[in-house]
């Protein structure tokens, strides 16, 4: 990490806060089955950090779902603000971590999520005002592991990079922090876990979101 002090900290939320991956490629492969479209082995690790209409298209375009992305998209993400309404599968310790590191840093989340979505899990989680700036792949254009997502996040707090940290879980995810250059600190997905290139990317891993302290963050920023 660049810089000898932490100015920010920046959440993932799908993996990182909300047990959400499995929910949506759930949600993603039944409607594919409903398309009678099997399932390529590579598409779930392949649709995590994608943007709204990066993995609408993929679902019409990889998968063969015979409908316009833009359809796809919105029966998708009806069934995922459908699963959040009757449940929101916040992780453990998710409202903790936020609420621990907000008292020290402003926070940013860079997420993947349409804005519908965003808005839904922290509001019900009672979190949106913990977080200054929220950013959707979809509001910058490119989907992880482009770069764009936290670059505008960081932007938008007023920080540079290297002295914001990135909190994520994904292969996608891991790149994209890394590459904007923040600090990035690993929570890998028990279920999705990253690859071990992207794994190697991070210069902290955890293994819940319990461990994150405000003590290893600041951390991060002495080590240089």
């Amino acid at each position: 990490m660049v810089g000898d002090a932490v100015h920010a900290v920046v959440f993932d939320l799908d993996g990182v806060l909300v047990d959400s991956e499995q929910l949506w490629d759930a949600v993603r492969r039944g409607v594919a089955a409903e398309a009678a479209r099997p399932w390529p082995a590579q598409a779930t690790r392949a649709m995590q950090g994608m943007s709204t209409a990066e993995w609408s298209a993929y679902l019409t375009d990889v998968v063969g779902i015979a409908a316009a992305p833009e359809e796809v998209a919105a029966t998708v993400l009806d069934r995922m603000a459908a699963q959040y309404d009757a449940r929101l599968p916040l992780l453990p310790g998710a409202v903790e971590v936020v609420e621990r590191l907000g008292r020290r840093w402003p926070l940013g989340l860079a997420s993947s999520s349409p804005r519908r979505l965003i808005d839904t899990v922290l509001e019900a989680a009672g979190l949106a005002q913990r977080f200054q700036i929220s950013v959707s792949t979809e509001e910058v254009g490119s989907g992880k592991p482009s770069p764009v997502v936290y670059q505008t996040v960081v932007q938008r707090l007023g920080v540079n990079p290297g002295q914001a940290v990135a909190i994520e879980d994904s292969s996608n995810g891991l790149r994209s922090a890394a590459t904007a250059g923040l600090g990035v600190l690993a929570v890998p997905h028990a279920a999705f876990p990253p690859s071990e290139d992207a794994l190697a990317l991070a210069d902290v891993i955890v293994t819940s979101l319990e461990e994150i302290t405000v003590e290893l963050v600041a951390s991060m920023g002495r080590r240089g």
